[in-house]
């Protein structure tokens, strides 16, 4: 097991080592000269650096993930809700909500490069400008399944009567929805956001079929270099990400270690 973890994680802590390394040429990730920090300067540069790259990824995912959680958590709720009836219909209403979360889940089983190219053929044939709008609509595409199987999860566990004792209170539909749905399966949905803003994010297959002329994902500038070699800055431009990931995740580690803490204070007061 610990040589599996160091095949692992070797090589992150080599591109971490050579973000610093003073040598300029592409083969910087070979022959350490010394340590520096220059790669780090004006890394997010709009012009020069990776600023607008990141900047454009950063839209289309939170684009992608806003308008699919909409989708994600609506389509999830409602096959939830539909139950079979005793009947030769019920049956069929089976049927259909299987093949419904089939196709719901289906961009996530196809290949990426089909995908990519069935979006190029249809935005093509609809006259479609390539750009931001196509780049967020295939991005919605899959990023909507992983909120929907998160949803549709945390919703097969709660218990359908909270939301008929709603009812039977007076609640109107989206008053039941909006007051004891949601809030309980909040977290499914926050969890299936931060995995679909991972996958938008790290994409690019999909968008390379769709990209315009004046839009570059933070993946498609960096395919673009290090086709001749690896450069000293896209080595400190990881870094930099990993260091954001440890530190969301590290954050996340808190709040839910405060959480419980504060939820087994409150039941020793209650107890």
């Amino acid at each position: 097991m610990a040589l599996v973890l160091v095949l692992l994680y070797l090589p992150i802590l080599v591109v971490v080592l050579f973000s610093f390394n003073s040598n300029p040429g592409r083969t910087a990730n070979f022959q350490f000269e010394g340590f520096s920090l220059q790669w780090y300067q004006n890394l997010f540069d709009p012009v020069t650096g990776y600023g607008s790259a990141l900047m454009t990824s950063l839209t289309i995912a939170l684009w992608s993930v806003g308008l699919s959680a909409v989708i994600g958590t609506l389509g999830a709720i409602g096959l939830a809700r539909r139950q079979a009836r005793k009947s030769v219909l019920a049956r069929m209403g089976a049927a259909a909500l299987s093949l419904g979360e089939q196709v719901a889940v289906l961009p996530i089983m196809i290949p990426e490069i089909i995908l990519g190219i069935a979006f190029l053929a249809l935005f093509t044939a609809l006259g479609l400008p390539f750009g931001m709008m196509t780049l967020v609509l295939s991005h919605i595409t899959f990023c909507v399944p992983y909120i929907f199987i998160t949803v549709k999860g945390r919703l097969s566990t709660l218990d359908p009567g909270l939301e008929e004792a709603a009812r039977d209170l007076g609640a109107s539909p989206f008053k039941a929805l909006t007051t004891v749905t949601l809030p309980l399966a909040l977290p499914a949905v926050l969890s299936g956001c931060l995995l679909a803003f991972a996958m938008s994010m790290d994409d690019f297959v999909i968008s390379f079929f769709v990209n315009g002329p004046t839009t570059t994902t933070l993946p498609l500038k960096i395919y673009s270099s290090v086709k001749v070699g690896v450069p000293p800055h896209v080595n400190a431009l990881c870094t930099v990400m990993l260091v954001a990931v440890f530190a969301l995740v590290a954050l996340g580690q808190v709040l839910q270690s405060r959480a419980e803490r504060k939820r087994e204070l409150e039941a020793q007061q209650a107890g």
